[in-house]
């Protein structure tokens, strides 16, 4: 719909089925959102509040869909949803102390605007990524089916949002799984400055439910009367179906994207012309038409209702402002955890190959966690491309082992999802390369969550990894440094069977997200004794692989395997050898010992030299061990490449041979 030259629509309200305290009540609901926007625009002008995104014209679809509700479903906002969080009747104190970033805000300063969630009142909030909620509204759905509520979940997007890869993924994700999610378009008309002409090619979001098998509608988003039924409406058939819906309100954003951008791309006079439309004034033209209030009533409630907005925010104002603590902001980043040891009741061992010890570990901690669910391409009745999953469905059933679309962003949004409502979730990719379609979601949703509104992600993503198998640049990539550098995940990555099952049992009890690599070459070609019984590794725990005075040696995954192959051959040099096991922890005091004792270190990693996670460890022994070393530190990876597909251009790519030079130089130093 080219917004820019659409004929305004006309507001004909229909207030069949409410009595008249409801109306004068929705009205009272209605006009508190814009009544603060007028504050807050003079806040923002004052320099009180650093920006503000303005839904002055698109009252009615907040207020309106958060009336309509049940005040235990929860709600995914955007940015101009400030009628959602009203309607909760969230204090207005702890809003605008939110919106000032101060510490009694929900985000404690951390972050801004409409950025947060809160359990109180059932609102997730969204991030800056215009999509990435609409998969947190899946796995919220997800959780209701699971856990038997009879709850739906509404998530707000834009027209311009609806581009995005997100928004395709979750809703074809939502209409596969039955998930009852309203999905709720506002279409204002204009991504920014960019009219709809250039936005979407369809005349309405409607027609986009039969490209995914559902139903979808098209509403008047101005008409509060018409929003609140049509909710009311769709809620109660979400309820009873299981099955989403898509909703598109047409409205119109009488202000800039943010306030900063202002309006001068608008077309002239289309402002005025909308005035004709405005929620706010429309309604209450209605009810003084119909008798239902008096100016004097409006006068009123206005009066009492800007007094009470500017009592909270002079109490607001007086707040403190968060106390700046590197000790304190290094502790938010994640949920409390600690690890404890327990002995497992089977405590016999079994040879296990690296492959079979990973399913175990899945296995038991399915077993234990009742609220932990499988998720991942292919993994059910197929077991996975590696066959990991293999007997789950038929051990588990298909609730809790499920099949997903080609979804990633959509799935790891979910695992958050999920995780709100109190679920435990594991995810695979199917190849750790593939998680790029899904890397927002981790670097900005998952890992952030809990610093930001102290909502744990409780999710493990397993990714399989590595080359060596001549498959090629897309799948065969050691990317593991893309996510250390990220504040709020945890990595993982084992060398031995033994220690794939205990740090996946760890990991399924940390409430953090942790990325779990698994090397694909480890396999079916590693082989140890594996305990039985249910027991864990804690994160930040390096293993001495191998003991010796002459050199330290420090890596994880195969390059473990390929130094303990080197050291063989050369019966003459003793090292340390250090596998590390997990990089986010990784066990500082370990390498400091081992280096104190050796004076000499070589650094191992498969992935590309420059940047790999090796980098970093160099660069901590550097500040931390210079006067122990009677030698540069010596890093080896793989060469500044892809990874190529050809055996004979993939064995020069790896870095085994250069390590092997590499560790005889250093030992002659």
């Amino acid at each position: 719909m080219m917004q820019e030259t659409v004929t305004v629509p006309e507001l004909a309200f229909d207030a069949e089925g409410y009595n008249d305290d409801e109306l004068r009540n929705i009205y009272k609901a209605l006009v508190l959102p814009r009544l603060i926007e007028e504050r807050m625009l003079i806040s923002l002008r004052q320099g009180k509040i650093s920006k503000w995104f303005s839904a002055w014209g698109q009252e009615a679809i907040s207020v309106g869909t958060t009336w309509a509700m049940q005040p235990k479903e929860y709600i995914c906002t955007m940015h101009r949803n400030l009628g959602v969080f009203t309607t909760r009747e969230i204090p207005l104190t702890k809003l605008f102390a939110q919106w000032q970033g101060k510490d009694d805000g929900f985000t404690h300063g951390r972050d801004r605007s409409f950025h947060f969630g809160t359990h109180e009142y059932h609102i997730v909030g969204m991030i800056s990524h215009l999509g990435s909620q609409m998969g947190v509204a899946d796995g919220i759905a997800l959780a209701n089916v699971l856990q038997h509520r009879d709850e739906m979940v509404a998530v707000f997007t834009g027209d311009g949002g609806t581009s995005e890869g997100d928004f395709h993924e979750a809703v074809n994700l939502a209409a596969v799984w039955n998930l009852p999610v309203l999905i709720i378009i506002e279409n204002n008309g204009w991504g920014l400055s960019t009219p709809s002409s250039q936005q979407f090619k369809c005349k309405s979001f409607a027609d986009k439910g039969i490209g995914y098998g559902i139903e979808a509608h098209s509403i008047n988003g101005n008409n509060i009367l018409e929003v609140i039924s049509t909710v009311r409406d769709l809620s109660a058939r979400i309820r009873f179906t299981n099955e989403p819906i898509i909703l598109e309100c047409n409205t119109f954003r009488v202000r800039g994207h943010e306030e900063a951008s202002g309006t001068k791309y608008y077309p002239e006079g289309m402002v005025e012309q909308w005035a004709s439309a405005d929620p706010v004034l429309s309604y209450e033209s209605f009810l003084l038409d119909h008798q239902i209030v008096d100016a004097e009533w409006i006068s009123e409630l206005r009066e009492e209702l800007e007094s009470d907005i500017l009592q909270a925010l002079a109490q607001s104002t007086a707040l403190p402002m968060p106390k700046a603590s590197i000790e304190v902001e290094t502790k938010a980043i994640y949920a409390p955890y600690q690890h404890q040891s327990e002995i497992p009741e089977r405590i016999n061992k079994k040879e296990q190959r690296f492959v079979d010890a990973i399913t175990a570990g899945i296995d038991q901690a399915m077993h234990r966690h009742r609220n932990l669910i499988l998720l991942g391409q292919d993994i059910a009745a197929y077991g996975g491309v590696f066959k990991v999953t293999e007997g789950m469905l038929e051990k588990y059933g298909a609730e809790r082992v499920r099949n997903t679309p080609i979804t990633e962003a959509a799935v790891v949004g979910a695992t958050l999802g999920y995780a709100i409502r109190g679920g435990k979730s594991m995810m695979e990719m199917q190849f750790s390369d593939f998680a790029t379609e899904g890397f927002n979601q981790i670097v900005n949703n998952v890992a952030k969550s809990y610093y930001r509104w102290e909502q744990p992600s409780d999710v493990v993503i397993r990714m399989p990894c590595g080359a060596g198998v001549a498959a090629g640049p897309y799948h065969s990539q050691s990317n593991e440094s893309w996510y250390t550098h990220v504040p709020g995940l945890k990595v993982a990555f084992p060398a031995y069977p033994e220690d794939a099952k205990g740090l996946l049992l760890e990991a399924f009890e940390d409430p953090n997200p942790v990325l779990f690599f698994e090397h694909k070459k480890l396999y079916r070609t590693v082989s140890g004794l594996v305990t039985e019984g249910y027991y864990r590794i804690p994160f930040g725990k390096g293993k001495l692989v191998q003991r010796g005075d002459d050199i330290t040696i420090v890596t994880y995954g195969q390059g473990v395997h390929w130094a303990v192959d080197v050291l063989s051959k050369y019966k003459h040099i003793e090292a340390d050898l250090i596998d590390l096991r997990t990089l986010v922890p990784w066990d500082k005091e370990l390498v400091f010992e081992s280096i104190a004792k050796t004076g000499k270190v070589i650094l191992l990693q498969e992935a590309n030299i420059s940047g790999g996670f090796m980098a970093e460890v160099s660069a901590v022994i550097a500040e931390s061990c210079f006067e122990d070393l009677d030698a540069p530190v010596v890093r080896v990876g793989g060469l500044d490449t892809p990874v190529p597909f050809h055996a004979h251009l993939e064995k020069i790519y790896l870095p085994n041979e250069r390590f092997e030079a590499k560790l005889i130089h250093l030992f002659d130093y």
